[in-house]
C-alpha cells in the first residue's frame, strides 16, 4: 500500500477541527477590525467635542428649533445666553466632584432654570457644592436675583444607567439630569431639552463651583483590537502546532 494512501486518515482527521478554527480565527480577526474601526471613529468623536468645547460661544438653539433638536448636533457646544435664574427652583442632583487630593468630593450639582428674555427656560448646571452646602442659606451669597450671563458647554439629558436610582421629585432626591423631568417638578414650561454646563467663571461667594465638565473620553480601541488580533495569532500557532504533530504522528 503506498504512503499517500496511508497519510490520507491523517489528512482527514485535521478537517473538523480545521473548520471550527477557521470559524473561530474569522471570528476573531473580524472583531479585532471592529475595535480599529471603533477606534477611528471615537479618535473622530474626540476631535470633534474637542473642537466644539474649545470653539469661541455661540447662541442656544432658538426655542422654534427644540422640538428637532439632536443631541448629535449640539452637545459640548459652547455656548453663552444671558437671562435670570430662578433661584428658588434650583435641582440638586447627587455627584462627585475630583479632589486635589484623595477620594473625590461628594455633593451636588445646582441645576438652576435661567430665564431668558423671551420667556422660555434653560437649566444651568451653576457647578459643584459640597455636601455641607446642600442648604440653599449656605451659598446664599451667590444667589442674586439680577441679571446674569453664563457660558458654557451644552449637555444631553442624562441616561439612567442600570445602578443609578431613578430620581425622586417627591422626596428632592436627584440622581440623573433631565431637565424634562426637572421642569416638570418646579413648574416650568417651555424648557430646553438640554442643559448648560457652565463654565469655571467664578460665582459670588464661592459657590458653586463651575468648569466641571469632564471631556475625557475613554478610548481603549486600540488595545482591545491588539487582543483579539493577539489571541488569533494564539489559534494559528497552537492549532498549527498541534496539526503537525498529527502529522507526524
Amino acid at each position: 500500500m503506498s504512503e499517500a494512501v496511508l497519510q490520507r486518515p491523517r489528512w482527514r482527521a485535521l478537517v473538523a477541527p480545521g473548520l471550527a478554527t477557521l470559524v473561530a480565527l474569522a471570528i476573531l480577526l473580524s472583531l479585532g477590525v471592529w475595535q480599529l474601526e471603533r477606534r477611528a471613529w471615537k479618535e473622530n468623536l474626540i476631535a470633534r467635542i474637542e473642537a466644539r468645547a474649545r470653539g469661541a460661544p455661540g447662541a442656544i438653539v432658538p426655542e422654534a428649533q427644540w422640538p428637532d433638536w439632536r443631541a448629535d448636533d449640539g452637545a459640548f457646544r459652547r455656548v453663552r445666553v444671558g437671562g435670570v435664574f430662578l433661584h428658588d427652583r434650583a435641582v440638586l442632583v447627587h455627584g462627585l466632584a475630583a479632589a486635589q487630593r484623595g477620594a473625590p468630593a461628594q455633593g451636588y450639582y445646582v441645576f438652576t432654570p435661567l430665564r431668558l428674555a423671551d420667556g422660555a427656560v434653560v437649566f444651568v448646571n451653576r457647578g459643584f457644592v459640597p455636601s455641607e452646602l446642600k442648604d440653599a442659606k449656605g451659598r446664599a451669597a451667590g444667589e442674586t436675583p439680577d441679571a446674569a450671563e453664563v457660558t458654557g458647554l451644552v449637555r444631553v439629558p442624562e441616561a439612567r444607567g442600570m445602578f443609578v436610582p431613578a430620581n425622586d421629585p417627591a422626596r428632592e432626591e436627584w440622581f440623573v439630569r433631565d431637565p424634562a423631568q426637572m421642569a416638570s417638578a418646579r413648574g416650568l414650561d417651555r424648557v430646553a431639552p438640554f442643559t448648560i454646563d457652565a463654565d469655571a467663571t467664578p460665582n459670588a461667594g464661592g459657590w458653586p463651583k463651575g468648569g466641571q465638565t469632564n471631556l475625557a473620553v475613554p478610548n481603549n480601541h486600540l488595545q482591545y483590537a491588539l487582543t483579539w488580533l493577539g489571541l488569533a495569532l494564539t489559534l494559528i500557532g497552537v492549532f498549527g502546532a498541534w496539526a503537525w504533530g498529527r502529522l507526524r504522528a
